[in-house]
């Protein structure tokens, strides 16, 4: 009756905003699954196998050697002409080439798109079972009659002299994928395109383990010129893209912790991307930590005392790969050093990619059974939510007890795989955060990415940096510093670093304030007078001040009309003076050039990347960029900074915006 009771009240009590999985940051599916429009796809087994659950029109997955053998008993009896198969390369190698055997013999037009990543990512990035090249791939698709093969890289340079690659073999850049495609869908036999690309969690480990060049250059989001429109999330499909919300509106950033630097980004059509070339992060330096910090972390008293039971039941929320195992195993660890016994059980899968990820970690006293490692149903001594979106799940609040459990919460929200596909899907974190602590006994909330960024360089550590919080709180009564610190010496992942994320959680459970950002910007204006002004001094600098007061005429006039019909209302005036303003300062040539060069991108440059580090920034002027001759698209261009003080004169010279000396003004899109 207990448990159901706890069922019904938490079926009641949980959040509707879902985590699910998706490709990682540079994943090379991001793109590789796409289709062009008014095509289909065929799913297969492997990552790309989450096509199905996207925008991508793939459907009906088939166990592994039978990829698109559905389609050889469909395609005589349908209109459809044509389909494409997505099959991974591990697939391929175990039986996926009996399914394009099959499909030559029937000779029905099928694309088969053969993702070579070099591992078997689902399962952990392992090499496949045998040896199987890109040339060797070749070789064996003629043998078995394919005639039309097209191979497709991020570095097709590394094939263009290969000699044992046939010179009727189209080689051809990424960007090219969506020109093939097509192309590819009108032949009338079986067709394959490889796509060579490695895994991107596979390159991050070996990167990692210095099997792996890093790559010396990085990404950054002018923020002032970004407009929000999510292009590049619509070119990159990329997690990493984040939305932040500014006095402006939604913009985005890019999340330099799970960037796996596959650039893709830069495809959106936007001058707000820019390369940062051998910058290291800031924040990454512990030497250059203020030595107050040190000081309060030697004076932090004894955790605080609490009592103990016969077994304390831990649960670890967050996001997969974001070190959340890594916690459960450190606290197994811990526990065997101080000689308690231990359980622990993880629910990942498909979790790895993004997706909700929960470890369950039991500790008791040696001579007490654990019986079994998973938390029981309501009975979580603690809850080390290091995601608010899986932790106000039901996954999770079937373990926890609102008069049991206590929680320490990171109060980072980060977006969920929605907000790839939907640019505008909205994150209530308030409401969140009301649901799980009306779910728990107690509630310990910190913001522990923002203190991963600032001190660390990395938000990977925010999961360490809660568990010092909750051991510094005495919610881990059962275990030791020394023991937690030695089993992090034994992990021998970023030693120090995890050390001093530890003791930063510690600290920030006593003395917050000290390690917080106190950058200096702006609030929000809240009234609608101090979003007026806010708004005119804009357009004052974007233009001069008879623009600004041009704009604010308009929304007085809209302000006493709003007045005399609703007395007290200012809902429409609050309306126009936002977007009025966003419509009277669009982003032209111009305005780029001023935000560039007003400061805040050195600023915001500067807090973000130590030193001075080289820049080049991504633009397409017109008339020099050109278009791409298969989309149709603008380029962009790179430019180095040199560009900046003809930026600053660009910038003096807004007074022509309005005039027919404007040199930008005669382009079929400013003449709407």
């Amino acid at each position: 009756a207990d448990i159901q009771t706890h069922r019904d009240f938490v079926a009641t009590h949980l959040s509707s905003t879902q985590r699910t999985p998706f490709f990682c940051s540079g994943c090379p599916h991001n793109r590789s699954t796409k289709v062009p429009e008014g095509s289909r796809a065929l799913a297969g087994v492997g990552c790309h196998y989450m096509a199905q659950i996207m925008d991508r029109d793939t459907d009906m997955v088939s166990q592994m050697g039978g990829e698109g053998a559905s389609w050889i008993g469909q395609a005589p009896f349908t209109d459809e002409r044509h389909i494409f198969v997505n099959l991974g390369d591990g697939t391929y190698f175990h039986s996926g080439l009996l399914a394009i055997r099959a499909a030559v013999a029937a000779n029905v037009p099928i694309t088969y798109k053969i993702l070579y990543n070099d591992a078997v990512a689902m399962t952990g990035g392992q090499p496949i079972d045998g040896s199987l090249s890109v040339p060797q791939l070749i070789a064996q698709l003629r043998a078995e009659g394919v005639r039309k093969i097209s191979l497709v890289s991020d570095a097709p340079e590394k094939y263009t002299a290969a000699s044992d690659i046939p010179a009727d073999i189209e080689i051809a850049h990424r960007n090219r994928f969506p020109a093939i495609q097509k192309k590819l869908r009108d032949y009338a036999g079986v067709s394959v395109i490889i796509y060579d690309q490695t895994c991107a969690s596979e390159k991050r480990r070996r990167r990692k383990r210095g099997k792996m060049d890093e790559p010396p250059r990085r990404l950054f989001i002018n923020e002032a010129v970004c407009e929000g429109c999510g292009d590049c999330s619509v070119q990159s499909s990329c997690a990493s893209i984040e939305p932040v919300e500014t006095e402006f509106g939604r913009k985005r950033r890019i999340n330099q912790s799970s960037c796996n630097k596959d650039y893709s980004c830069l495809e959106g059509f936007c001058p707000s991307f820019v390369s940062v070339m051998n910058g290291d992060l800031a924040g990454a330096d512990m030497a250059a930590e203020p030595p107050e910090i040190g000081a309060a972390i030697a004076a932090l008293p004894a955790p605080a005392a609490q009592p103990v039971r016969d077994t304390c039941n831990i649960l670890i929320t967050g996001i997969g790969g974001a070190g959340v195992t890594t916690v459960g195993a450190l606290l197994a660890t811990a526990a065997h050093i101080d000689g308690l016994a231990a359980a622990t059980l993880d629910m990942t899968g498909l979790a790895q990619k993004g997706g909700a990820v929960l470890s369950h970690v039991r500790i008791g006293a040696a001579d007490m059974p654990i019986n079994g490692p998973q938390v029981p149903e309501g009975q979580a001594d603690l809850l080390l939510a290091g995601d608010m979106v899986v932790s106000a799940g039901e996954k999770t609040l079937t373990h926890v007890d609102r008069r049991r459990t206590q929680t320490v919460l990171n109060t980072h929200l980060s977006p969920t795989a929605a907000f790839i596909e939907n640019t505008r899907t909205k994150y209530d974190a308030a409401e969140m955060t009301r649901t799980i602590a009306g779910n728990t006994a107690r509630l310990h909330a910190l913001e522990a990415t923002q203190i991963a960024e600032r001190w660390l360089g990395d938000g990977v550590y925010a999961n360490m940096i809660l568990l010092g919080m909750a051991y510094q709180r005495g919610l881990l009564p059962m275990l030791t510093r020394d023991a937690i610190a030695q089993a992090i010496g034994l992990n021998g992942t970023a030693v120090a670093q995890n050390l001093r994320a530890f003791d930063y959680g510690r600290l920030a459970a006593e003395q917050p304030d000290i390690l917080y950002r106190a950058d200096n910007v702006h609030p929000f204006p809240l009234s609608l007078d101090g979003l007026i002004a806010r708004r005119r001094k804009h357009l004052g600098d974007y233009q001069d001040t008879a623009y600004a007061d041009r704009y604010s005429r308009l929304v007085a006039r809209v302000r006493a009309a709003e007045s005399r019909i609703r007395p007290g209302h200012t809902a429409l005036a609050e309306a126009v003076a936002r977007n009025y303003a966003k419509l009277l300062a669009y982003k032209d040539e111009f305005e780029v050039a001023r935000l560039y060069t007003d400061g805040r991108f050195a600023d915001s440059l500067a807090r973000q990347f130590k030193g001075k580090p080289k820049i080049k920034l991504h633009i397409s002027p017109p008339l020099v960029a050109g278009r791409d001759p298969d989309t149709g698209r603008p380029r962009k261009i790179a430019v180095g900074s040199w560009i900046l003080p003809a930026f600053k004169l660009l910038a003096r010279m807004k007074g022509l915006r309005q005039s027919p000396l404007n040199p930008f003004g005669w382009s079929a899109d400013r003449r709407l």
